[in-house]
């Protein structure tokens, strides 16, 4: 099991990891390389961002006061 990854494969981790659970391996080698890497921690935050907004997106009325209520929901 090689404990270095490049950047790809680390990319390719950060997204399968919105849909499954990934092995112990997968995430210390993720978390060591995201350690190591510049740009894939700011890949990393740019996942939660669209995650984030596809979430208030599917929350999404057109009443603002339930907008406002599903957003303070979304913070806790």
């Amino acid at each position: 099991m090689p404990f270095r990854r490049t950047c790809r494969e680390a990319a390719a981790l950060m997204v399968a990891r919105e849909d499954r659970a990934l092995p112990w391996a997968d995430r210390l080698t993720l978390r060591l390389h995201l350690m190591a890497c510049a740009a894939c921690p700011r890949f990393e935050r740019q996942l939660l961002t669209l995650r984030n907004s596809m979430q208030a997106w599917r929350n999404y009325s057109e009443d603002p006061t339930s907008a406002m209520a599903s957003t303070e929901k979304s913070k806790k």
